[in-house]
């Protein structure tokens, strides 16, 4: 999110494609990693043991000296790859080749933990589920917000829970907004 001094608040969904098509994405990916290993290493220092999860482009799949890039940051501010997992978006896991996914097998050699962000949202082939190194799947706020009153939803989310946790993946559901949705979660075994 950005505070525009005229606009106000600018909003992800608009300020990373033009920061895609005009190549910015890299310079600001590469500040928002700085912020978030500087505040990781903050919170380390201050007895905090917290993991940041931050969001990639698409496009940053394209770098190939982004892991290298991200483990000496880690190693320059003395912080664990622990502390920090990287996510990318279902449809940028979907429409990316062989180059993208090596950029991701990197990462994972690195140590460093690989979640796939809104999910149930896009048209994810489980054999790429299966592929790719990941840690943590987050299902789409689309399900879960509505999940204690609407049984449909209730149940594609029981089953991207049974489907990640057999893939050996942890399970982060997104929009929780009331306790009896939280409580539903609990019992569907989600583990954030």
């Amino acid at each position: 999110r950005w505070e525009h001094p005229q606009r106000g608040l600018v909003m992800p969904d608009t300020l990373i494609p033009l920061a895609e098509y005009t190549g910015l994405i890299t310079p600001i990916t590469e500040w928002v990693l700085e912020s978030a290993v500087q505040q990781c290493r903050t919170w380390r220092a201050n007895g905090i043991q917290s993991r940041l999860n931050i969001n990639l482009s698409a496009r940053n799949l394209d770098d190939p000296e982004l892991p290298d890039r991200l483990v000496k940051l880690l190693d320059r501010w003395g912080v664990t790859t622990d502390c920090v997992m990287l996510e990318i978006t279902e449809s940028a896991v979907m429409t990316h080749g062989t180059h993208e996914r090596n950029v991701l097998h990197r990462l994972h050699a690195h140590g460093i933990k690989i979640a796939v962000d809104d999910f149930g949202t896009g048209y994810s082939s489980l054999s790429h589920l299966r592929e790719l190194p990941l840690s943590q799947l987050k299902i789409d706020k689309s399900f879960v917000l509505d999940m204690d009153q609407d049984e449909n939803d209730a149940v594609i989310v029981r089953s991207m829970i049974d489907l990640a946790h057999n893939l050996g993946l942890r399970v982060v559901a997104e929009g929780v907004e009331n306790q009896e949705v939280s409580n539903l979660l609990a019992m569907l075994g989600c583990d954030l």
